[in-house]
């Protein structure tokens, strides 16, 4: 299968591009554990894959509407 076969098929099926896809899975996961009583905004970016806590803030800000420090504080 051709890679752009490949990107199509994937979007049609998870109405996401394989990237987006990931960083989701990544940005669910971190929600997750700043649910589940971490400490760190800063852990949990490295954690799930961010090389750069800035960068996953931003994200994370994009997706699910606030930072991650006030999801934490919740």
């Amino acid at each position: 299968m051709r890679v752009t076969s490949f990107r199509r098929h994937f979007k049609e099926v998870t109405g996401f591009s394989p990237l987006a896809f990931q960083r989701h899975i990544r940005l669910l996961e971190a929600r997750k554990l700043l649910a589940g009583g971490s400490t760190n905004v800063s852990r949990v970016a490295y954690e799930v894959g961010y090389k750069s806590p800035s960068q996953f803030s931003r994200e994370y800000k994009s997706i699910f509407g606030s930072a991650p420090v006030a999801d934490l504080e919740r």
